[in-house]
């Protein structure tokens, strides 16, 4: 702990996130946090202004995602907080280290309420239910401990998003405060008996293979080195996608819910899962054949037993774990002499299942460079076009919102992915639906002139859930829509925009040189990609 200071309660929460290392804050200021933001410059701390707090969340969260640091979102009390949850929610899901700081009722307020600005009977329940702690100091003396507790349960285990809440009064409140230190945690070696056992399963194996999750992100030069010492063949799931670069000879990229890649684990001996929950909203069409078969490699003791029973179970920080394993596993092995027919496989299933999104993969493919990081939404032209189609060689170089599923990621991501690494090339992709839900931080984009390349890929609508209306023989309606001029649109809040239509007389020439563009210019670009489509209007099917 430091020497003893007066600060109000505002003061000493800034003061305690600078002592963190936070560098910069996503958020929008109300009358219920300015004392908040009244310390955040004299502390050191940047704050980008989003225009909607739901914004604010995603753009910590592909802070996070990409600088590996916790994101912070500040917040107002009551109905902006609530908009913040999603975001929350979305970094539970993907275990994102997400901080977000709001106000509370003050210490003494109504228990039955008396209609106090922003009131809410209870936020810190709302908030206890999407992220990992809801976190409350009742004094201003509290407050660094809580700060430095958040921190702990966001960086130490599995990372996962914390809220913490100070009471109105309390933020205004001055007392004395020593600042804490942050706790450091260190990983968690896994058992040698764990390590020695999974070695014993690989030993006689003969056609190993290796699925990595987010987890594995932190581990990426030893899934290489397992990967090339067993000469296994390895697969990520949508977090891990880039762990191991996707032109790596063994590597099959994403798409872990693929015919071809069922059909590998099928056939395969052991089957080595790192940091991956093997969650239904990876593997789209049901769990894959790993029974009696494989070895777990995760930090949570919890995820360790959850969708599949591990035959062994290495409980720790993946790189430890697998550091141990490469110790205990003897020499190399040569590479699968069928990698390459695996591989092609692969990609066929792939390109079958994103067959309509194929031109802007390959349009996207031809503009960005190797370490790009493409901040995708929950859009058609994502998840089956440049998931499993698009290459990318880094850890967490492709955000996408699994599990929770939510709309509108890609653009506040995207952001908040520049914003935390402004000399690295960032691409947000979104469809003509999930745009709209947080479309208004084309304004902040164009405030920070930040080249943002924001591709908008146009199916008129809801296209997956037309689809799947369609397929139960429903009536399909409330799912078709005219989308608005979305160049127009940016140019509007001071962006460029650039329409590529692919159904008329554009080709996927013009959307590589408009990426290209956009990659270098001085503030952001929209791009309405117009897709050639089949669709009826309301009432009708596909």
């Amino acid at each position: 702990m430091t020497d003893m200071t007066t600060m109000t309660g505002g003061e000493a929460l800034v003061a305690s996130l600078a002592a963190h290392g936070v560098e910069v804050a996503f958020g929008i200021p109300g009358t219920h946090n300015l004392e908040i933001y009244k310390h955040l410059p004299a502390h050191g701390v940047r704050h980008v202004s989003t225009r909607h707090e739901q914004g604010a969340g995603y753009a910590a969260d592909g802070y996070a995602r990409t600088t590996g640091r916790v994101g912070v979102a500040i917040v107002t009390s009551g109905p902006a907080l609530l908009n913040a949850a999603t975001a929350v929610g979305q970094a539970y899901s993907d275990s994102i280290p997400v901080l977000v700081v709001s106000p509370g009722l003050p210490l003494r307020h109504p228990a039955t309420g008396n209609g106090l600005l922003h009131e809410t009977r209870d936020q810190q329940a709302a908030m206890a239910a999407v992220a990992a702690a809801s976190l409350r100091p009742t004094s201003v003396a509290e407050i660094p401990t809580a700060v430095a507790q958040a921190f702990s349960i966001m960086t130490s285990g599995r990372p996962r998003p914390v809220h913490l809440e100070v009471p109105l009064d309390v933020l205004e409140e001055s007392a004395e405060v020593a600042l804490v230190a942050p706790v450091l945690a260190a990983p968690a070696p896994a058992p040698e008996a764990s390590v020695a056992a999974a070695a014993a399963m690989l030993a006689s194996a003969t056609a190993p293979v290796v699925l990595v999750g987010g987890g594995a992100r932190g581990a990426a030069a030893q899934v290489r080195a397992l990967a090339e010492r067993l000469g296994a063949l390895v697969v990520s799931t949508t977090n891990g996608k880039g762990v191991l670069p996707e032109d790596h000879p063994l590597a099959l990229g994403a798409g872990i819910h693929l015919p071809a890649v069922e059909a590998l684990v099928d056939e395969s001996d052991v089957v080595v899962a790192v940091g991956t929950e093997l969650a239904p909203a990876d593997l789209w069409y049901g769990a894959l054949p790993v029974a009696g078969k494989l070895v777990r490699v995760d930090v949570d003791p919890v995820g360790m037993l959850t969708n599949a029973t591990p035959t062994v179970a290495v409980l720790g920080d993946a790189a430890l774990a697998l550091d141990a394993l490469l110790g205990a596993i003897g020499p190399g092995e040569p590479a699968r002499p069928d990698a390459g027919a695996w591989r092609e496989r692969k990609a066929k299933d792939a390109q079958a299942e994103g067959a309509e999104w194929l031109d802007v993969v390959a349009a996207l493919t031809a503009a960005v460079p190797r370490d790009v990081v493409m901040a995708t939404d929950n859009a058609m032209a994502c998840y089956l076009g440049t998931l499993a189609n698009l290459a990318t060689h880094t850890p967490a170089s492709y955000l996408f919102p699994t599990g929770y599923g939510t709309l509108g990621f890609g653009l506040p991501a995207g952001i908040g992915a520049k914003v935390g690494n402004p000399d690295r090339p960032v691409v947000a992709m979104l469809g003509d639906g999930g745009v709209m839900f947080t479309v208004a931080e084309l304004a902040t984009a164009a405030e920070l002139r930040i080249a943002l390349p924001v591709v908008v890929v146009d199916n008129s609508g809801y296209g997956e859930i037309r689809n799947e209306m369609a397929e139960r023989r429903d009536p399909v309606h409330a799912v078709t829509f005219p989308a608005p001029d979305f160049a127009a649109l940016g140019r509007s809040v001071g962006c460029h925009g650039v329409t590529v239509d692919l159904g008329r007389d554009g080709t996927p020439a013009d959307l590589t040189t408009a990426v290209r563009d956009a990659l270098v210019a001085e503030r952001p670009t929209v791009i309405h990609v117009r897709m050639p489509h089949d669709v009826s209007r309301e009432g009708g099917a596909r």
